[in-house]
Order: structure tokens, then C-alpha cells, then sequence
């Protein structure tokens, strides 16, 4: 690496823990399970998500207020609206929420309705936007550039460590390939590699890495059981109604069962699902 002062591991044994609310954390031995929609459509939407996933369970609800697009015509996502309703599902049902930040004017407004900021992977390399997340002290999720080196990755962090903010999570979304069948490659080498460089937590985004519903079970069982330290999965009431990412959106059934299947591997690489006994225990 280059100069990772604050991302780089001192020792072997050092590993960081992102507290995200004084009930969820990430970077320890309980996995972080993060779900929901690409986009906060409604209401409605967001409280049949918080009913079927907290109980799951799912630690931190996602939801776009603010959606970056390829087009200038697809849907931008309900903005100040959509952070109302994110506030109003957290104060209900006492489950954090994650959201994604695009822009300086947009932070202050966002901070103040969730629990965690999301950079995601078209801003990872902007260094306003990070240093200013940095200054904000609040819990981050910084995803990969869609073609960013390991390096350019950790020193991304390294601009939001170096501004104040010790609380960064990153997160492994694909790879831009020669090979179009999935919408990106994920890298499970990345993460093993990051969780021998750095002492940040390390979640993966299945989703968005191949874009494929019948591909994201598989590759988030094989993300836990290379290390990483949770999952950040998207999920919708009715995946083919999503007005953006059906494709590759599951079910909230088939979320659940995702987090169920997650148990025994968990347990095998040494960490738990939240509020699930480890089969031993269960057995006895």
C-alpha cells in the first residue's frame, strides 16, 4: 500500500469494530446482515420490509433516497421524502438504516435521518465527498470502484480515517470483466486480501455483483465463509415491481432463508448470526 497510516493492520491480530448503534456492530464475531431494497419507492414498501426482515434477522435496513443512474431518465429515488420514511421505519422498529450520499449538499440532510452513510462505488474516488464524510464522523460503508485497484480502495478509506472518521466499513461490490453474463466479478480474493491488510471491517454486495437473483445465495454463503465480516443484500415485497435492480432483487422470503442458511457457516469460520445460537449450543 501506499501511505495507510490509519487502514493499514499494525499487527496480525488487529481488527477494528464499526459500531453502527449501541445494539449493532460490525468487525467482530457476529456477522452484520444488512437488506432491503435498491430504492425507497414508499412507505408502505419500507414498513413490510422492516416487519419480515428485522425478526430475520437483519440488522440494518438499505434503502436509495438518493439513486445514482447511467440514465438521466430512470428514476432518481424520493429524495427528502425517502428520508423521512427511513427516519420514521427506524424510530419504529428500532432497526439502523443505511443510505447512500452522492454529494457534499446532500450530507448534512442525510446524517440526520439514518444511522450509516453509504459511499458508493461511482464516489469512491471522490475526495471531497470523502473527507467530508470524514468530518462527519459517521459510520460509512465505503464500496469498491467498479474498477478500482486494491490500493486506489484503501486509500479512499484512508482520506475518510484521515478526517476524523474512524468508523469505516468496506465493501467488496464486483469488478468490471470482459464477460457480460454477470453484471460484474466478485473478487472473494479482494477480501481475503483486505482482511490481511487492513483492520477495517469487510462486507460484501452480492448483488450488485452479478446481478443475477439466483446468483446472490451462493456467492454471499461463499463471501462469509472467505472472511468477510457480514452481507449487504438487496431485497424487495415484490422483486419484479422494483423500479430499479429487479433483476437481481430477491424475494423477502427468500431473503429469510438466506440469513437461516447462513447459520452453519457462520459457525464453521468461527462467527455467529445475530441472535442465533451456535448449533453446538442448540444441540445441547
Amino acid at each position: 500500500m501506499l501511505n495507510a497510516k490509519l487502514a493499514s493492520k499494525s499487527h496480525p491480530e488487529h481488527q477494528s469494530r464499526v459500531r453502527i448503534t449501541d445494539r449493532v456492530a460490525v468487525g467482530g464475531p457476529e456477522l452484520l446482515i444488512a437488506a432491503g431494497p435498491c430504492s425507497v419507492e414508499s412507505a408502505e414498501q419500507m414498513e413490510r420490509v422492516a416487519v419480515e426482515l428485522a425478526p430475520a434477522p437483519v440488522q440494518l435496513l438499505r434503502g436509495g433516497a438518493f439513486k445514482p443512474r447511467t440514465s438521466p431518465y430512470s428514476f432518481q429515488g424520493l429524495g427528502l421524502e425517502g428520508l423521512q420514511i427511513l427516519d420514521g421505519i427506524r424510530r419504529r422498529h428500532g432497526v439502523p438504516v443505511v443510505t447512500e450520499v452522492m454529494s457534499i449538499p446532500q450530507l448534512e440532510a442525510i446524517a440526520a435521518h439514518v444511522d450509516m452513510l453509504q459511499i458508493g462505488s461511482r464516489n469512491m474516488q471522490n475526495f471531497e465527498l470523502l473527507k467530508a464524510v470524514g468530518r462527519s464522523g459517521k459510520p460509512t460503508i465505503l464500496k469498491r470502484g467498479l474498477a478500482a485497484t486494491l490500493e486506489e480502495f484503501v486509500m479512499a478509506a484512508e482520506y475518510v480515517l484521515s478526517h476524523g472518521n474512524p468508523n469505516v466499513v468496506l465493501c467488496e461490490r464486483g469488478i468490471r470483466s470482459f464477460d457480460s453474463y454477470t453484471r460484474n466479478v466478485l473478487d472473494l480474493g479482494a477480501v481475503a486480501a483486505l482482511k490481511q491488510l487492513t483492520h477495517l471491517p469487510v462486507i460484501v454486495d452480492p448483488s450488485h455483483a452479478v446481478g443475477l437473483r439466483e446468483l446472490v445465495a451462493p456467492l454471499a454463503r461463499a463471501a462469509i465463509a472467505c472472511g468477510a465480516d457480514g452481507l449487504i443484500v438487496e431485497c424487495h415485497p415484490v422483486p419484479e415491481q422494483s423500479v430499479s435492480d429487479a433483476r437481481q432483487a430477491l424475494s423477502l422470503d427468500e431473503m429469510v432463508a438466506l440469513v437461516e442458511d447462513l447459520r452453519a457457516i457462520a459457525h464453521a469460520v468461527g462467527r455467529r448470526v445475530a441472535g442465533v445460537a451456535a448449533p453446538d449450543a442448540m444441540a445441547a
